[in-house]
């Protein structure tokens, strides 16, 4: 490893590789600047054509590249464009291109080694800086370091939790104490009480935490909680909180019941006529799609809230693309719905007996009538009234995408995102540009939506192993 000069300015030289791996890699390198020299650009057009994963990231790249260059002049492009972060210091990005350059010897014309000479000029014409390449390609870093030029792999791709990407959606003060006496005084707040037909609201007042915002929830435990609340309105120094209905015991909702205050607070989300937009996140096995179709079921098949049930979800393959499918739209969707179908056995089980005491088929049907399987393809143009509307793996949607489909909601209709950024399948898309990290954002403080990442899970034991060992 070729020793690094500690400079104040960096200079962070990316070859393809890194951009095709992460396309929003000009974002990760906080207030330092980002170099793209014109061997990159020429590889990138190469590999822009075709249908192939490779050519969509190529494609997404060269987008961005020309929104960021779109607003500025060739003469301020020439000085470095600034790179737009959400906070702190910002780097420039800069365009690296000789009319002179020459390979260096004994070395032949290629590709990466017109990347090394252009990376090597820009060392000896920046001598107050420190120049790095970074490279996911293991024989590059090798004939770097034999150059004597810094060199690094680009480590910024692990694995993406939820939290990373978006908001928890929960405040839980474990150490407030039991029934929520502590909770006040943690919070140094004056409290008042009022209690209508509506439910319970706690008026505050005071000093509030600045990470409240509207629909989060407040408790003050992660299991037994004495005190969960949703937050209604939220000033500087003053809030409104709601008391939440305990699902844990006899309140269930369709038969399932909550096994902690997050499991608790989306099923009050779910059930909740003034929430129209619930974002449900967590790994897999945490319950999202389980507890989601309780509560469709409860309110279209027994309240008669809604008139149906529409799931849909983004048709991307996790690994090769099996072909075309024959069939109708439902029966072309099947395969995507595994899911769908696990759940809705397990919730019509009847777990004493070990079986179904919804089979027989007059109740099935009754059913399988108020379900409507769909396309996201097929939704431009429609809007859908009195709907339960399920979007399953909503990370795996542009925001773009997103937004058609939430624009599809027409009078009395409920939205739920389902989603985990962390199985992110689409291309071109990451943790913080998919749609569901989008949406959470936008209708952060929407009074009429609500967020909440699922923590707590029930699996097995291999897949509780897998999460943590692969």
């Amino acid at each position: 490893m070729v020793r690094l000069d500690k400079k104040v300015t960096r200079l962070y030289v990316l070859d393809t590789n890194v951009l095709i791996h992460d396309p929003t890699a000009l974002y990760h390198f906080e207030e330092h600047d980002v170099v793209i020299p014109m061997t990159v650009l020429e590889e990138l057009d190469k590999h822009k054509n075709g249908i192939r994963e490779i050519a969509q990231t190529a494609r997404q790249i060269s987008r961005t590249l020309s929104d960021l260059t779109s607003r500025f002049t060739p003469e301020q492009i020439q000085e470095g464009i600034p790179l737009p972060v959400s906070h702190g210091p910002s780097g420039r990005l800069r365009f690296l291109c000789y009319t002179d350059l020459k390979t260096l010897d004994p070395l032949v014309d290629s590709p990466d080694n017109r990347l090394l000479a252009e990376t090597c000029r820009l060392r000896d014409e920046r001598l107050d800086a420190s120049v790095i390449l970074v490279t996911k390609d293991i024989n590059l870093r090798v004939k770097a370091a034999a150059l004597n030029v810094p060199v690094e792999d680009y480590l910024n791709d692990r694995a993406y939790d939820d939290l990373d990407a978006m908001i928890e959606g929960a405040k839980v003060y474990a150490e407030a104490g039991v029934e929520g006496r502590g909770l006040w005084d943690r919070l140094d707040v004056e409290v008042d009480v009022e209690r209508t037909e509506d439910g319970t609201f706690y008026h505050l007042a005071g000093e509030l935490p600045k990470d409240w915002h509207v629909g989060m929830l407040v408790s003050d435990s992660d299991n037994g909680a004495g005190f969960e609340a949703i937050v209604r309105s939220f000033a500087p120094h003053r809030a409104t909180l709601q008391l939440l209905t305990n699902y844990r015991h006899h309140d269930g909702v369709w038969g399932v019941h909550a096994h902690d205050s997050r499991q608790n607070f989306t099923l009050n989300l779910l059930m909740d006529p003034e929430i129209d937009l619930v974002t449900i996140a967590g790994n897999a096995g945490t319950g999202k799609t389980y507890m989601t179709l309780a509560a469709a079921f409860q309110q279209t098949l027994d309240s008669k809230h809604f008139e149906r049930i529409v799931f849909t979800r983004a048709p991307i393959p996790m690994g090769e693309d099996i072909g075309f499918l024959p069939g109708t739209e439902e029966e072309k969707m099947s395969p995507w719905m595994g899911a769908f179908h696990d759940n809705m056995d397990n919730l019509l089980r009847d777990e004493q007996h070990g079986s179904s005491s919804w089979s027989d088929g007059a109740t099935r049907q009754l059913i399988g009538s108020r379900v409507q399987i769909r396309s996201p393809s097929f939704m431009r143009g429609r809007t859908l009234s009195d709907t339960f509307l399920i979007i399953d793996e909503a990370q795996n949607f542009t925001p773009k995408q997103l937004k058609a489909l939430i624009t599809r909601a027409g009078r009395n209709t409920k939205l739920v995102l389902l989603g985990n950024v962390g199985q992110i399948d689409t291309p071109y898309l990451t943790a913080n540009t998919c749609g569901m990290a989008y949406a959470v954002e936008r209708f952060r403080d929407w009074p009429h939506a609500g967020h909440v990442t699922l923590k707590s899970v029930e699996r097995s034991r291999l897949a509780l192993a897998a999460e943590e060992l692969l």
